[in-house]
């Protein structure tokens, strides 16, 4: 902590998701000997279990205790449960949010950013917080974004213009390597995301089984698809006819393949 001319001291905050961008900014930030005061991980309790052991590997390597937060209420509750007023009438009666979307991401605001600035709220009553964010050097819509909406935020990444794939490799150097994610995955929190491309999504169908029937399962009892125009089924059924496909020596993407895979959708459905 340093002083500052208004008498509150400052803390010098660091937001850890448990990736290559905020571990690579940690790392570094210990290894020029800058101030850490708080090393702060928002649990969704949807991330893999090899970035829970990522982040207990990190805390042992550099003796540093990472502080978690999450929010009192759980996804399921929040996705199934939670009562909701509802301005579609179709909607109406209808409890959780369901599954989030580009444009209602519910769950990065009450899983991550609400637990967050409840905690940092309680420490700015005694302390001038500096916020340090693994945002890298090639991410632009990002650094405009946090740069415009939060003036006590730094990004070192940037200053230090480290990309995405130099955080990886800084990372990969000094003995991380999150037990293999990021050999599949381009980010690697909330496996459950529905934002995710459908390569990854293929990855889960066919490398994490017992996630992909949290998933079904979740999809099943909700009242929003997992994305607009698949279901969890929907995708398990495309998957298995990509590979069946391919196997006989047909490509994908084609005109043929298309028709194909409407075809047996139908007869699933059916």
């Amino acid at each position: 902590m340093s002083e500052t001319n208004n008498l509150k001291p400052t803390l010098s905050v660091v937001s850890f998701s448990g990736g290559k961008d905020s571990t690579a900014m940690l790392l570094k930030m210990l290894e020029l000997g800058m101030q850490v005061d708080v090393v702060l991980f928002c649990d969704t309790g949807l991330e893999f279990l090899q970035l829970y052991e990522h982040i207990r590997k990190v805390e042992e390597n550099t003796g540093i205790k990472v502080t978690t937060v999450k929010n009192e209420q759980s996804f399921e509750y929040l996705m199934f449960d939670k009562p909701i007023k509802r301005k579609k009438k179709a909607l109406q009666g209808k409890t959780g949010y369901s599954w989030a979307g580009p444009k209602m991401r519910w769950c990065t605001n009450l899983l991550k950013t609400v637990p967050r600035e409840k905690y940092l709220r309680e420490l700015r009553k005694k302390y001038n917080i500096i916020e340090y964010i693994g945002i890298a050097a090639d991410e632009t819509e990002r650094i405009t974004h946090k740069c415009n909406t939060r003036p006590n935020v730094r990004l070192p990444l940037v200053e230090w213009g480290m990309t995405e794939a130099d955080c990886l490799q800084y990372c990969k150097e000094r003995g991380y390597d999150w037990g293999g994610l990021y050999e599949k995955f381009g980010r690697v929190s909330c496996w459950c995301c529905p934002l995710q491309p459908l390569n990854e999504l293929r990855i889960l169908y066919f490398d994490f089984p017992e996630l992909w029937k949290q998933l079904r399962e979740w999809d099943d009892k909700t009242w929003r698809t997992f994305k607009p125009d698949w279901s969890v089924r929907q995708l398990e059924v495309r998957f298995d006819f990509e590979l069946e496909w391919q196997t006989e020596g047909n490509q994908l993407g084609t005109k043929e393949f298309r028709k194909a895979l409407r075809k047996r959708l139908e007869e699933t459905d059916g």
